[in-house]
Formats: structure tokens, C-alpha cells, sequence
């Protein structure tokens, strides 16, 4: 009799194990794509109506977040009702003007007012890149058209509602290897980035950053790149392993900004993707390794697990883009980044559609019946 007890507690304990996992596991997969956005840009002579696109995301996609490169009136009014979230933007050849509070309010009263609350706005960014544009007009303007856009905003009661930021590339890094030693470039540190990050500290609002380990990586290290298994990088200074650029990237970024004492500032990823075709010289740009890059990108950042700098953390990510984009100048690749061609069709495999969410789902919860029956069986058996 107690060797049986001894077997039924056993499996019971068994059990619960399973019954542990197969939750986190249904929990985890029907976690993906919450949290994720996407780059919505317009360079293309052959998308589909504003309307159409913000009912196809809001009923057959799990993103729900979308950033604007402008302030397009269709777009907004396209994305009333549909609870996504979005973001807009002013643009660089902008950021002067905005400057004057005069000027700032009535960019408020155009861009903003007339959408809300139907529409749910919640960042306009000031511009994109600008210090990688070496404009020492605009350079010098941006902060203060920051804060004056954030009074316009104050004054119209939208700030706790509304965010201002503005996005960087990574060359705003002085050095990023390894990770800890990270810094901002001298003079734009103490210049630019300290005011900057102080006034997103004082007003809640994230530091955004557009890491894109496919600008970063090279034939030897693509596996690196993608999230795929590798042997890792490690960091000297911190004896912490890397196992993915991605967290190597944002880890620079997030020691660039201890350094000026302002860790405790939200990072949120404005813009990464990998394209699906590129010219012919290019290594890893392909639909597989597209697919590959955005879907381990879109568990990482939902996961929970955060970086060796910044565990337990998730991450506000945007994919670029939406849609690939046939005016696009430049390399064959930058007119290769979307997630769907321009009849919203998927470009390659990514878990962000709801059937294919709910079909995994749906799989998982039947392998845990299944389990559950054998061992229901096993113990009446006993």
C-alpha cells in the first residue's frame, strides 16, 4: 500500500509539473505580439487605403502598436475606434519652428486635437535620427523643441496622455564593445543627451533607440544576429555572456546612459527589422532569415527575460516596416524591410497573425489534455 501511495505522489507531483509548464507555455504563446509595433511608412505608390490597413491590423494581427513618420490626417482618422496605439511624428525640417510655443500649439491644434480621443495617441516624436543628420540647426533646436511641444501639450491637458521623444541611431555611441564601456559621443553627451534625457526623466517619457543588428553583423556572425544558438560574446569587464547583438546593442545604449546617471529611463525600441531581399552580394537577406530575425526578436522582447544588463525587463519594440516600399531610394534592401506586400499579404512566415497565435494556442492546450488524460488513466489504473 505505501509503495503505491509512493507512485501515486509521484505522479501527482508529475502532474503538477506538467499542468506548470503547459500553462506557461500556453500563457507564453499567446503572449506574442503583445507589446509590438510596427513602422508604418508611406514611400510606395501601391498601398492599400489608410482605412483598409488599420482594420486588417486591428482584426487579423496581434500588433497593436503603429508609428507614423508624420502626422497624416487619413491615417489618424483611418486608426479612430481600432484601440491601437499611436505615434506620430514632426519632422525634421520642423524641428526649428517648433520651437516657438506660438508655433508648437497650433501643430497641437492641427496635428493632434482634432483625433482625439477617437484616436489613441500617445508619443509624437520630434523629428527622427537627428543627431546622425550632423545639422547643427537642428542638433542645437532639438531639446528645446521638445520641451516647447511638451508645454503645448501641458496647456491643452494632453501631457499625461501624451509622450514627446525622439528616436537615435547608434552612432549616437562613441564605442559599444563591449557593452559596459559604452558612452555617448563627446559634445553631444553633456550638450544634447543629458538635457534631453533629463527632460525625459521629468516627464516620463522613454529614450528610443533603432538597433538593428543587421547593419551590425557579418557573415561570422550572422547566427549572432538572429538569435540563433552560437557560441556567444563575452564581456570582459562584466564576465556577462552575450548571446544575441540585439542585447549587446541595447545594453550599450543603457550603460551610455548610467554613465550620465539617468538608468532609470525607459529604453524603447523605435525601429529594427531584417529585409527579405537585397542585392545579390548580400549574405543572410533572404524571406527565411527575415522571418527568423523578427520572429526570435518578437519572443525575446515579449519574454521577460530582458538583457544581461537589464534582466527582467520588456521591451516597447517596432518592427520596420509594415509594408515594403517601392519608392524607397537607396540599396535594394531598403525597399525589402516589410512584414506584407501592399495587398496585406504576409511577405514571409511571423507569428503576429491571430489565426496563427490561436492555432499554436490551440495545439499546446490539446498536447496538454492529452497528457492529463494518460496520466488521469495511469493513476485509476494504480
Amino acid at each position: 500500500m505505501e509503495q503505491k501511495t509512493s507512485v501515486v505522489a509521484s505522479i501527482l507531483n508529475a502532474t503538477t509539473l506538467v499542468v506548470v509548464v503547459a500553462l506557461a507555455l500556453i500563457q507564453g504563446v499567446q503572449g506574442i505580439g503583445i507589446g509590438i509595433g510596427v513602422n508604418y511608412g508611406t514611400v510606395a505608390n501601391n498601398l492599400p487605403p489608410p482605412a483598409e490597413v488599420a482594420k486588417f491590423l486591428s482584426k487579423s494581427t496581434t500588433i497593436n502598436r503603429v508609428r507614423l513618420f508624420d502626422a497624416n490626417p487619413e491615417i489618424l482618422h483611418a486608426f479612430a475606434d481600432t484601440g491601437i496605439e499611436v505615434t506620430i511624428t514632426v519632422a525634421n525640417d520642423q524641428i526649428p519652428h517648433i520651437t516657438n510655443i506660438t508655433y508648437a500649439q497650433q501643430w497641437v491644434k492641427t496635428n493632434v486635437q482634432p483625433f482625439i480621443p477617437k484616436t489613441k495617441l500617445i508619443r509624437i516624436l520630434v523629428g527622427n535620427e537627428v543627431l546622425s543628420t550632423a545639422n547643427k540647426l537642428l542638433i542645437s533646436n532639438l531639446v528645446p523643441a521638445m520641451q516647447t511641444l511638451h508645454t503645448a501639450l501641458m496647456e491643452a491637458s494632453l501631457d499625461n496622455s501624451i509622450k514627446v521623444s525622439t528616436p537615435h541611431s547608434l552612432g549616437i555611441l562613441s564605442n559599444s564593445s563591449p557593452p559596459s564601456s559604452a558612452k555617448f559621443r563627446q559634445g553631444y553627451d553633456t550638450h544634447v543627451l543629458k538635457p534631453m534625457l533629463n527632460f525625459l526623466r521629468d516627464s516620463n517619457a522613454p529614450f528610443m533607440v533603432n538597433p538593428y543588428p543587421f547593419f551590425g553583423c557579418s557573415s561570422s556572425t550572422l547566427d549572432y544576429a538572429i538569435f540563433r544558438t552560437n557560441s556567444g560574446v563575452l564581456d570582459d569587464d562584466t564576465k556577462l555572456q552575450y548571446t544575441n547583438m540585439l542585447d549587446a546593442q541595447l545594453d550599450a545604449v543603457y550603460s551610455a546612459i548610467k554613465v550620465l546617471g539617468f538608468e532609470d529611463v525607459e529604453i524603447v525600441i523605435a525601429e529594427t527589422g531584417w529585409p527579405s531581399v537585397g542585392d545579390p552580394a548580400q549574405f543572410g537577406v533572404d524571406p527565411k532569415t527575415a522571418s527568423e530575425y523578427n520572429g526570435n526578436l518578437i519572443r525575446h522582447v515579449t519574454s521577460g527575460v530582458g538583457t544581461p544588463l537589464m534582466p527582467n525587463r520588456t521591451f516597447d519594440t517596432y518592427i520596420f516596416a509594415l509594408f515594403n516600399e517601392n519608392l524607397k531610394p537607396g540599396p535594394i534592401c531598403e525597399r525589402n524591410f516589410g512584414l506584407f506586400w501592399p495587398n496585406m499579404t504576409p511577405v514571409y512566415d511571423i507569428p503576429i497573425m491571430k489565426n496563427t497565435v490561436a492555432v499554436v494556442a490551440n495545439s499546446h492546450c490539446k498536447s496538454f489534455l492529452s497528457i492529463m488524460v494518460v496520466l488521469s488513466l495511469v493513476c485509476a489504473w494504480i
